[in-house]
């Protein structure tokens, strides 16, 4: 179990990115022990982790899209015709965003 403490604190969790804030922001004179120096790392890590995570599911997302060009969708939408073409086209545009909703909780999850 020791290794999977070791992949959630440091490697979901990045708890080296928090030390790592910390060491260089004592380096520049503020105590991080204090509350504004606590308050100023604990920003720049939020920032830099929610950013590093919106970075992978972007990825991931654009990734499982990739298998859908757009000469696939248009022929899985030549079959639909009518209102029927209209409400499938809109669930294939929501593919994105319905992902996002599945994949954020689960990765959420670990931190």
């Amino acid at each position: 179990m020791a290794v999977w403490d070791f992949i959630q604190a440091q490697v979901l969790g990045m708890k080296w990115l928090n030390e790592l804030i910390g060491i260089w922001l004592s380096a520049l004179g503020l105590d991080v022990k204090e509350r504004i120096g606590g308050s100023v790392q604990f920003f720049i890590y939020d920032v830099l982790k929610i950013t590093v995570l919106l970075c992978v599911l972007i990825f991931i997302i654009s990734y499982i899209q990739s298998y859908f060009p757009p000469e696939r969708s248009k022929r899985i939408l030549g079959r639909f015709h009518g209102i029927w073409a209209n409400i499938i086209s809109a669930l294939l545009g929501t593919v994105t965003p319905f992902l996002l909703l599945l994949i954020y909780p689960a990765v959420h999850r670990f931190y």
